[in-house]
């Protein structure tokens, strides 16, 4: 799992996600002669930090946000949360600014302000991230950032054999999105496509375990159309591919963003399940990692 263990380790926090872009590009470029198909790459100043992988004649999109949780730095050394950062005295953080290298370690105070134990004085405005620590055994992988580095690698396992269909990497997921309803716009005028898979990680429940597939989620914070989810279902089980059902009410990703866009977008969030969430040491089982994959490729075939 050498590709997942780079993605894990690319600071791209929300808002700051070129090096995730450039990375994108450059393995994109570098492997898709050994695809069955050869895409359509869209990027450019009016996406943003966006890219999209087009597949001969699509009928369903696959998103996958590439940006992470952090923080960010402001003043004496204070830090003020990207995202929802499960936030925990000794975590050890890192980043860089106009003066050098950053290693150092989250201080979460009494009173819940938070701060670093950096030497010197951190730029305003600089971003730190969660230190990666990759760890792999015969049954899990390990890391920070599995959320969401794990569904952008799905996503490019399911690009290998992929012949019909998008994959579109998003930004700012973690922090409140911003990039979808273009990214949406784009796709559906362009290419009608209505109907998407959202590539993300959820989290291990009391309903939801280790080990027994992928989770199809049938709702979170957002409640997506019923008729939508009951075909991902019906066809999930045709598949015989393991997988779980999750049911929420709280939690969001993508999916808000094309419910909540302009154009008619049936969607369906599916994914692996972790345990420890937005912490340095997010916890996913391999059986669940194969399972999703192997519905990706499925589904997309299907749908």
């Amino acid at each position: 799992m050498e590709l997942l263990k780079q993605l894990c380790q690319i600071h791209a926090p929300s808002g700051n996600e070129v090096k995730m872009k450039q990375f994108l590009l450059q393995y994109i470029e570098e492997n898709k002669q050994h695809w069955k198909i050869q895409p359509y790459i869209v990027h450019g100043e009016e996406f943003q930090d966006c890219i999209m992988l087009v597949f001969g004649n699509p009928r369903t999109a696959i998103f996958a946000h590439m940006d992470s949780i952090g923080y960010t730095v402001r003043y004496n050394n204070q830090l003020v949360p990207i995202g929802g950062p499960n936030s925990k005295t000794g975590y050890a953080l890192s980043g860089e600014d106009a003066l050098g290298e950053i290693v150092c370690h989250l201080n979460v105070s009494e009173d819940e302000e938070l701060s670093c134990d950096f030497s010197r004085e951190i730029e305003r405005g600089t971003e730190l991230v969660f230190q990666a620590d990759f760890r792999e055994d015969k049954e899990y992988v390990q890391c920070c950032y599995m959320d969401n580095r794990l569904g952008v690698w799905s996503a490019l396992k399911v690009a290998e054999t992929l012949q019909n269909g998008i994959i579109a990497f998003s930004c700012w997921e973690e922090h409140g999105g911003g990039s979808v309803a273009y990214l949406a716009k784009y796709i559906y005028e362009n290419y009608k496509v209505k109907q998407a898979l959202i590539s993300d990680i959820t989290w291990i429940t009391e309903g939801v375990v280790h080990g027994k597939g992928a989770a199809i989620s049938m709702r979170d914070r957002s409640v997506p159309r019923k008729s939508f989810i009951n075909k991902i279902i019906s066809l999930a089980k045709e598949s015989g591919i393991p997988f779980q059902l999750e049911v929420e009410g709280a939690g969001g990703s993508d999916g808000k963003e094309l419910q909540a866009s302009a154009y008619p977008f049936d969607w369906c969030f599916i994914g692996a399940a972790e345990e420890n969430v937005h912490t340095p040491d997010e916890k996913v089982h391999k059986d669940d990692i194969r399972s999703m994959v192997e519905l990706y490729k499925y589904l997309m075939e299907k749908l």
